[in-house]
């Protein structure tokens, strides 16, 4: 996975989803699908993260494009359109959100 860093030039989409511990599984297991068998293959795409908290009612992802119209074709083709149609109905809601890297920290400073 690249470092996050101020000086990337990247898009970075940050997506929280909320549900109940009862669809987290199923969830994690559409998102999963979802980057494996189509959205890792799209343009521009260049990684991403699934994170679950501890008491399985909510996702956060992290992911990274080239381009945010990238990320935008991606969530307008039809296969991702049918594929949100499920994901949504598997948690409560969620929101992609765009942000710029406004600053990193690390071990080393």
């Amino acid at each position: 996975m690249p470092q996050i860093s101020r000086d990337a030039s990247v898009q970075t989409v940050i997506t929280t989803f909320e549900m109940t511990p009862g669809t987290c599984q199923d969830l994690l297991e559409a998102l999963t699908d979802a980057y494996a068998e189509f959205i890792s293959k799209q343009p521009g795409f260049i990684s991403a993260g699934l994170h679950v908290n501890d008491a399985q009612t909510r996702i956060a992802n992290y992911s990274q494009w080239k381009r945010r119209e990238d990320f935008q074709a991606m969530l307008r083709s039809p296969e991702m359109r049918q594929r949100n149609r499920r994901i949504n109905e598997l948690c409560r809601s969620f929101e992609p959100v765009m942000y710029e890297v406004a600053g990193t920290f690390d071990v080393t400073g």
